[in-house]
Parts: structure tokens; C-alpha cells; sequence
């Protein structure tokens, strides 16, 4: 084997490790594992490597910045119809004209302000990007998301002041927290609020987010390595 050849057999060797976790987790949980969805992750991944994870069937993505996205994206979607990307990182509100340009699934919607943009953008253009509302379970002031205990209302709002349709939550546990208990509450929130999509689960306990119900977990150094030690978390 060439080292040129290396990496691409790595992600693909990687990929379907994933895939099989999923399956495993799917299967003890008696749940169908067609219901879940991968989405890989390819914050700070070059779009040579990206293109080895589509040859080997990968037709979903998640970002976490606008600006990288753009600079990536436009020419990968282009080139490979029928990808669908998401954005899994805040929004800014300056941002959200591009945003509904790039993405197919917003899953950060978290602040009236944003809702707000989001509505009026995705009217002036007619394109319509699934939206999901990120809920801070763990209630860390230093992360995005609606805390749990303002999660229905500010559904209610999305969806009766803004127009807007609430496909799924999102949710992201506290690095030194059980994750199950949390994904337990995400799971209860969107059962109250008739939200069918949930994704939660990311490269250390994805496995753990699907007896939950995840229908999307979000990995993305199990499929591509770890991060270059300068990227910003």
C-alpha cells in the first residue's frame, strides 16, 4: 500500500466501524437502523479527505462554522449531487443569510433574535432549511442552546409567532456529565412537543444516544481522526 493510498482506505475503514457501532446499538435496542442517520462531522477536515468519506457512500455532513463551510461546500455539493449538510455549531445572526444559502439542516436555533432571521430570511429567498432547536440540557452558561426548563415555549414561539416548522432538537452533554440522563431529557422534551428528530450522540457516546431514540448522531473523530491541536474547540 502506497501512502497515498493509506488514507483513503482509513476513512473508509473508519466509516464503516461507525456504521456497524450503529448497527450493533440499533439492534439492542430493537430499533430499525435505517431510523439513524450519520452525520460526519468535517470541522477542519480538508475536502480531499471529505471526498474519500463520499467514494465510500457517506451522503451526510455536519460543520460547525459558516465560514468554513462556505469555503469548502458550494464546489463538494455541486460535484456530488444529493449530499445534505448541517450546521451543528452557534449561528450568529449576521451569519444567517448564508447559512440558509449553505445548509439543508440548521440544528442550532436557540434565541428569538435568531428565529426571527432565520423566518425572514427563509421568506425573502423561498428556500427552506430543516430546523432543529438546540436545548442547553446541562444548562452551561458558557454553551449555545435554550435551557431545558424554556424549551417549550420558545417551540411554541418558533412555531406560532416565526411560521417556523421544528423538525428535531439537538443537544450536546456536559463533557464530565452521564450523558444518558440527558439525552433522556431531550428525548421527554421533544415527546412533549410532537418533535420526531433528535440528534444527539457525538464520538464518545453516540452508542449510548441511540436506546434514547437519537435519530441523528453527529461523529466525527471516530471517522476522521483527531483534530489538528491548534483548531479552536
Amino acid at each position: 500500500m502506497s501512502p497515498a493510498q493509506s488514507p483513503a482506505i482509513d476513512t473508509a475503514a473508519r466509516l464503516r466501524s461507525v456504521e456497524e457501532e450503529i448497527l450493533l446499538a440499533a439492534r439492542a435496542a430493537d430499533r430499525d437502523a435505517k431510523s439513524i442517520k450519520l452525520v460526519a462531522v468535517t470541522k477542519t477536515v480538508p475536502p480531499e479527505v471529505i471526498e474519500q468519506a463520499i467514494a465510500a457512500g457517506q451522503r451526510c455532513f455536519g460543520e460547525n462554522r459558516v465560514q468554513e463551510a462556505a469555503g469548502k461546500w458550494p464546489i463538494l455539493k455541486q460535484q456530488h449531487p444529493g449530499l445534505e449538510l448541517h450546521l451543528i455549531g452557534p449561528l450568529q445572526s449576521n451569519k444567517v443569510k448564508e447559512a440558509v444559502t449553505l445548509f439543508d439542516v440548521i440544528e442550532t436555533v436557540d434565541r428569538p433574535k435568531l428565529a426571527r432571521a432565520l423566518a425572514e430570511e427563509m421568506a425573502r429567498v423561498d428556500k427552506r432549511p430543516r430546523l432543529f432547536v438546540q436545548v442547553n440540557t446541562g444548562e452551561e452558561p458558557q454553551k449555545a442552546g435554550v435551557l431545558p426548563a424554556e424549551a417549550d415555549g420558545f417551540i411554541a414561539l418558533c412555531r406560532d409567532t416565526f411560521g417556523l416548522v421544528v423538525e428535531g432538537l439537538m443537544c450536546i452533554p456536559p463533557f464530565d456529565e452521564e450523558p444518558a440522563m440527558h439525552f433522556a431529557l431531550l428525548a421527554k422534551i421533544a415527546a412533549r412537543n410532537g418533535v420526531k428528530e433528535l440528534s444527539m450522540g457525538m464520538s464518545g457516546d453516540f452508542v449510548r444516544a441511540i436506546p434514547f431514540g437519537a435519530t441523528y448522531v453527529r461523529v466525527g473523530t471516530a471517522i476522521f481522526g483527531e483534530r489538528p491541536a491548534s483548531a479552536s474547540p
